[in-house]
C-alpha cells in the first residue's frame, strides 16, 4: 500500500539529505569599534546566493572569543545551518581514538603487538604473507657472543614464520579498514604540527541572493589618545586642543574602507576556555547485586529566604549640550580628507619647525587651528558608554597603524602655578586649569604643551567630561618660590562632660601654617597651594578653601609682578574621647578641676568624687598595712617554732619562746580580722563611689 508523503516526512527526508553549497563567499570586514578594555568589535557582511557556506580564519588563541561572541545573521529570508570549527581535543587522546593507536611513539614492534591477528604482507631478505601472531625477542649468535633481536611471528599457509624486524624492508597491511585508520592517525599529528590557525565554517541556508553577516569580539590593543595645545599668544585668543587617536592593526588582514568606532569607557571583558574538550570523571557503578551498602551522606538543609532586592541601574551619562555640538558644527574653512589631513598634518608641521630653526629664515606661528587638519570624529553615546564615531571609512594595512584627528577645537584654559610641597618643596609648576569645552569625553592620554610658539613641556590629561574643569602642571615655575612656616600649638582641652560614670573630654588641635609665595618675574601669577586635608579637620582661616578635592585643600592667591603675598592657613580638629572615672586615681580627677574647661557643677561632682576615692583609698591602705602585720607576725612565728624545736622543755629559753608564740599568735588573729574589717569597709566605699558615679549627667 503506497502512504503519501506528509510535509514531516519530507522534511525527515530533507534532514537526511544534505544540501548543496555554493563556493566559499568571502566575508570582509565593514565595520570594527574598539574598546578601552582590549576588545574589538568586528562585523563582516557579504552578498550570497542560495545554499552557501563562509569561511573565516583565525589564530587557535582567538577561537574562545569567537565561540563566546560570535553573532551569525541572515537578513532576506534565510535560515543558519551550522557553525563548525575544528576541534581542539588533546592529540593524545584523538590518537587513542583510531584502531591504531601511535602515541608515545610506538616502535614497528610495539605497533606489531598491538595489531595481533591483523593480516600483512612483509617484503626483505625474509618474506612473508599471513597473520601477525606476536612479537617477541631471542638471542642471535654474533661471533663468540649472542645480541638480542626483535622477531614477528607471522602465521602462513605453510605454519609459523619469524622475522627479524631489523630486516624488514616493507610491511604492509592488508586490511584496508587499518590502512585507513593509520593514515588518519598520521594526518591527525601532522595537523597538530601547524596548530596556529582554525577555520570557523558557516552555512547559509536559502533561496537567492541574501545579505548575512558575522560579528565577533576579538582582543585588540587598547586605542590610545594623545594632544597638542598651543596657548594663545594674545589675552583674546583661547588655547587650541587637538588630539589623536592611535589605531593599530594587530590582525592578519588588511582593513579596507572600514567604518571605524572608538569607544571610551571600561566595559568588562575576559577570557574564557570553551575550546578545548572538557572530561569529567565518572564514578564506576556497579549492579544492587553485587554493591555493598554504604552509609547514606544527607546535605546540609537550607532556609527558604528571599533575598532578591531591585535590580540597580546604572545612572545614564548625560547627554552632551546641543550649543556645544552647534558650535562644533559651525560653518568654517571646509575640513580637508581625513587622509590628507593625517598626512598633510605632520609635513607642514615638521615644514615649520625646520624654517623656524633656520638662521635668517622667516618665523613661523605655531597655529594648529589653520594647520589644515580637521576632526574626523562625531561624538554620540552608546549605551553607558562614549563613542568616537570616524566620519569617514578608514584603511589600515595589516600590522600597521595610523593616527586619526579626534578633536581639533579652541578650549579654556587659564594659566596658573600650582604648588604641593610633595611635588617639590620650594617651586610650584607651571600649569593650566584646563576646561572640556567639546563635545567630546575626552580620554586620558600625554599633552605636548606649546607656549610662545615653543615646547613648553608634557603633562596627563585624565579622562573629562564636558564641561569638566582638571588642573594640569607641565613644568618647573623656576619664577616662582614659596616657604613653608608652621607654628606648632599643644593639644588644649575645651570641654568636659559626665555620663553614667564616663567623663567625656574633647581636645582641640590645631595645624596652623603660613605660605609665603616671591613671584620674581614682572608679570602677576596666579598661584594654587595643595595642602593635605581630612574630613576631621575644620578650616578657619580662610573661611572657604578656592577648591575641595581628594584628600587635598586648595587656595587661590593672586601674587603681583615682582611681589611677594601670604596666605595663613588655620585647620581645628576637635576630637572627642572618653575615660571611666572610676578607673581614675585623685591626683587625675584633681587635674581635670584645675583643667580650667569643668564647670562649678562638674567641679563640685569631682570634688565630691576624689572625696570618695581618698576616703577608699585610705581604708584600702589601712587594710593593706593591717595584712603585712599579720604577714610579718606569721613569718615571725614561723621563726619561734623552728626555735622551740631545738630547746630544752624545762629550760627558762624554751618557756620565753613559748610565751612570744602566744603573743605572735593573738597578734596574728586580731590584725587578720581587722583587715578584713577594713576590706569589707573598702568594699562598701567602692559600691557607693560606683554608684555616686553612675548617677552622675553633668554636661
Amino acid at each position: 500500500m503506497n502512504r503519501p508523503l506528509t510535509l514531516l516526512t519530507l522534511a525527515s527526508l530533507s534532514l537526511l539529505v544534505p544540501p548543496a553549497f555554493s563556493a566559499d563567499t568571502d566575508l570582509r570586514v565593514t565595520r570594527l569599534a574598539l574598546f578601552n578594555s582590549g576588545v574589538g568589535y568586528f562585523q563582516c557582511d557579504a552578498t550570497v546566493g542560495d545554499n552557501a557556506a563562509v569561511e573565516l580564519k583565525f589564530r587557535t588563541e582567538q577561537v574562545n572569543d569567537i565561540i563566546k561572541s560570535l553573532v551569525v545573521q541572515d537578513f532576506d529570508g534565510g535560515t543558519i545551518g551550522s557553525v563548525g570549527y575544528a576541534s581542539r581535543d588533546p592529540i593524545d587522546r584523538t590518537l587513542r581514538s583510531f584502531a591504531v593507536d601511535i602515541t608515545g611513539r610506538p616502535s614497528l614492534a610495539q605497533l606489531l603487538e598491538q595489531l595481533r591477528g591483523e593480516a600483512v604482507e612483509i617484503s626483505g631478505s625474509r618474506g612473508a604473507k599471513g597473520m601477525v601472531v606476536g612479537v617477541e625477542k631471542r638471542k642471535k649468535p654474533v661471533g663468540d657472543s649472542s645480541i638480542e633481536t626483535e622477531v614477528v611471528n607471522v602465521f602462513t599457509d605453510g605454519g609459523v614464520v619469524q622475522v627479524e624486524i631489523a630486516e624488514i624492508e616493507r610491511l604492509r597491511f592488508t586490511n584496508e579498514k587499518i590502512n585507513s585508520e593509520l593514515r588518519k592517525a598520521l594526518e591527525t599529528l601532522a595537523n597538530s604540527h601547524d596548530a596556529d590557525k582554525k577555520t570557523v565554517r558557516i552555512e547559509f541556508l536559502g533561496k537567492g541572493n541574501r545579505r548575512v553577516r558575522a560579528a565577533y569580539l576579538l582582543e585588540t590593543p587598547i586605542w590610545k589618545t594623545s594632544y597638542r595645545l598651543v596657548l594663545g599668544d594674545a589675552p583674546e585668543r583661547k588655547p587650541f586642543l587637538q588630539g589623536w587617536a592611535t589605531v593599530e592593526n594587530a590582525t592578519e588582514e588588511d582593513w579596507n574602507d572600514v567604518r571605524l568606532s572608538l569607544v571610551s569607557g571600561r566595559p568588562i571583558s575576559f577570557r574564557m576556555d570553551l575550546y578545548t574538550p572538557i572530561y569529567i570523571p565518572r564514578p564506576v557503578e556497579q549492579l544492587e547485586l553485587y554493591a555493598s551498602l554504604r552509609a547514606p551522606e544527607f546535605a546540609a538543609g537550607l532556609v527558604d529566604r528571599d533575598d532578591a532586592g531591585a535590580d540597580g541601574q546604572f545612572a545614564r551619562r548625560r547627554r552632551v549640550s546641543e550649543r556645544l555640538r552647534a558650535e562644533m558644527k559651525a560653518p568654517g574653512a571646509p575640513p580637508a580628507p581625513a587622509a590628507a589631513a593625517i598626512g598633510g598634518a605632520g609635513g607642514r608641521f615638521n615644514d615649520a619647525l625646520a624654517e623656524s630653526t633656520t638662521a635668517g629664515a622667516e618665523f613661523m606661528k605655531l597655529d594648529l587651528e589653520g594647520g589644515g587638519v580637521a576632526s574626523v570624529a562625531e561624538a554620540q553615546e552608546a549605551g553607558e558608554l562614549f563613542e568616537y564615531v570616524i566620519s569617514e571609512p578608514v584603511s589600515i594595512g595589516r600590522q600597521r597603524s595610523a593616527m586619526l584627528p579626534i578633536v581639533n577645537q579652541a578650549v579654556t584654559a587659564e594659566k596658573v602655578s600650582i604648588y604641593n610641597p610633595a611635588t617639590h618643596p620650594r617651586h610650584p609648576l607651571n600649569g593650566l586649569k584646563l576646561t572640556n569645552d567639546t563635545p567630546l569625553h575626552l580620554m586620558q592620554g600625554p599633552v605636548t604643551i606649546f607656549d610662545g610658539d615653543v615646547y613648553a613641556g608634557d603633562a596627563k590629561l585624565p579622562d573629562l567630561k564636558p564641561a569638566e574643569s582638571r588642573l594640569v602642571g607641565y613644568a618647573l615655575d623656576l619664577g616662582t618660590d614659596v616657604q613653608v612656616e608652621s607654628k606648632s600649638h599643644p593639644a588644649s582641652l575645651v570641654s568636659l562632660k559626665i555620663v553614667r560614670g564616663v567623663l567625656w573630654h574633647r581636645h582641640k588641635y590645631v595645624d596652623e601654617r603660613t605660605y609665603t609665595i616671591r613671584n620674581k618675574v614682572s608679570r602677576p601669577r596666579t598661584v594654587i597651594l595643595e595642602q593635605p586635608w581630612s574630613s576631621e579637620w575644620k578650616l578657619v582661616e580662610p573661611a572657604e578653601p578656592y577648591e575641595r578635592a581628594g584628600g587635598l585643600l586648595r587656595f587661590r592667591v593672586n601674587v603681583g609682578a615682582d611681589a611677594v603675598a601670604m596666605q595663613p592657613v588655620r585647620l581645628e580638629w576637635v576630637r572627642e574621647e572618653q575615660v571611666a572615672l572610676l578607673s581614675m586615681n585623685s591626683d587625675a580627677l584633681l587635674w581635670y578641676v584645675n583643667s580650667g574647661a569643668a564647670s562649678d557643677k562638674l567641679k563640685a561632682a569631682l570634688n565630691r568624687a576624689i572625696e570618695l576615692r581618698q576616703k577608699m583609698d585610705q581604708t584600702a591602705q589601712a587594710a593593706a598595712i593591717a595584712e603585712r602585720r599579720a604577714a610579718d607576725a606569721a613569718g615571725e612565728q614561723g621563726r619561734v617554732r623552728e626555735n622551740l624545736k631545738t630547746l630544752d622543755r624545762s629550760s627558762d629559753s624554751y618557756r620565753k619562746q613559748l610565751a612570744k608564740f602566744d603573743q605572735l599568735e593573738t597578734e596574728i588573729e586580731t590584725t587578720r580580722k581587722e583587715a578584713e574589717r577594713l576590706r569589707g569597709e573598702e568594699a562598701a566605699q567602692r559600691v557607693a563611689l560606683e554608684n555616686y558615679l553612675a548617677a552622675l549627667e553633668i554636661e
